[in-house]
């Protein structure tokens, strides 16, 4: 596996990370032996860069993960970069939340994951959601003593401005910011991308599949209940469609290089970016082998702006996220 490089301390990791969110929570039912399975085969091919967040299942995500590094013991945590987040909160059986970025929370919150995790230190800590009525330079001083108690190695925040990633570089160095990024989401390609590679900041691109929307083998009637896909805006109706046709384009790209439209899509964000780190979700072996896949995959020039008309922003229908989904995102 390819290796690429968190932030100014240059910590690599594998060039795709795994995105651990549906493994707990939001995909439909999950199993965690078969999580369990699928975090030990991403060691095998070389993936180490894990993602998580203590709001993914209520803190279940971050205990599988404690429990996938117990199992593996000491040599286990040497191998693997754990990054997790703070900042959203929400009740059970809930899809709306509220963004707490104080002080005395961010301290709390980060010895809560600690212990689930069962780890001294974690490897990336971000700010999951930005509170406006926070300033970040408070957020980000109050992560930056995180750092200096050893209790966290490098810090990071989620979907901010190029603006707000200046103004907390003021504080701290910030050495990712993880926004979605993808062929139907492109909206870091205005400013955040650029301002990135100037900050010596690594940008994590989660969802980079849209959601598994962009495989071609994601239809919304299929979806299981507790799907939050369901009720998202780009696979309800006309905009369903729509988006529909865009990935069958993708299809008939891909299948005439032999490759998978996940492929093609990861393939995408690394032949373009050489500071992103794609972190694609999964809780199945054979999506994570197919994968890995796309490290040896290059595009040329010619390709990419073809993959950038198919895509291009006024041909893709829907937001994003659902209404509550937005909170805290600049």
């Amino acid at each position: 596996m390819q290796t690429r490089f968190l932030g100014r301390q240059q910590q690599p990791v594998s060039a795709i990370g795994l995105g651990c969110m549906g493994m707990s929570e939001f995909y439909g039912a999950s199993d965690d032996a078969e999580s369990l399975r699928t975090l030990a085969r991403a060691l095998e091919l070389g993936i180490n860069f894990f993602d998580s967040a203590d709001t993914y299942g209520f803190g279940h995500n971050e205990s599988l993960l404690g429990r996938f590094l117990k199992e593996g013991g000491p040599a286990r945590r040497q191998q693997v970069v754990i990054a997790t987040k703070f900042g959203i909160v929400r009740q059970p059986g809930k899809y709306e939340r509220h963004i707490d970025n104080s002080p005395a929370y961010i301290r709390s919150a980060c010895d809560a994951s600690l212990q689930r995790l069962g780890i001294e230190q974690i490897d990336l800590y971000y700010c999951h959601r930005r509170n406006p009525e926070v300033p970040i330079e408070e957020t980000v001083a109050a992560m930056a003593q995180l750092v200096a108690a050893g209790k966290v190695r490098q810090i990071g925040l989620s979907e901010v401005s190029a603006k707000t990633l200046r103004q907390a570089c003021a504080v701290h160095p910030i050495a990712a910011v993880q926004s979605e990024y993808s062929l139907w989401t492109r909206e870091p390609e205005r400013e955040v991308l650029a301002t990135c590679a100037e900050l010596g900041t690594t940008f994590v691109a989660y969802s980079p599949l849209g959601r598994a929307f962009l495989t071609g083998a994601v239809h919304r009637e299929q979806l299981a209940e507790g799907d939050f896909r369901k009720h998202n805006p780009r696979f309800v109706g006309e905009a369903e469609k729509i988006n529909g046709q865009l990935v069958a384009e993708l299809g008939r790209f891909a299948s005439a290089r032999g490759l998978t439209n996940a492929q093609v899509a990861l393939a995408w964000l690394l032949s373009k970016q050489p500071h992103v780190v794609p972190i694609p979700g999964t809780r199945r072996i054979a999506y994570l082998e197919q994968n890995s896949g796309a490290v040896d995959v290059l595009l040329n020039e010619a390709e990419i702006a073809e993959l950038d008309r198919i895509f291009a922003a006024e041909r893709v229908a829907g937001a994003r996220y659902p209404e509550a989904g937005m909170a805290g995102i600049e």
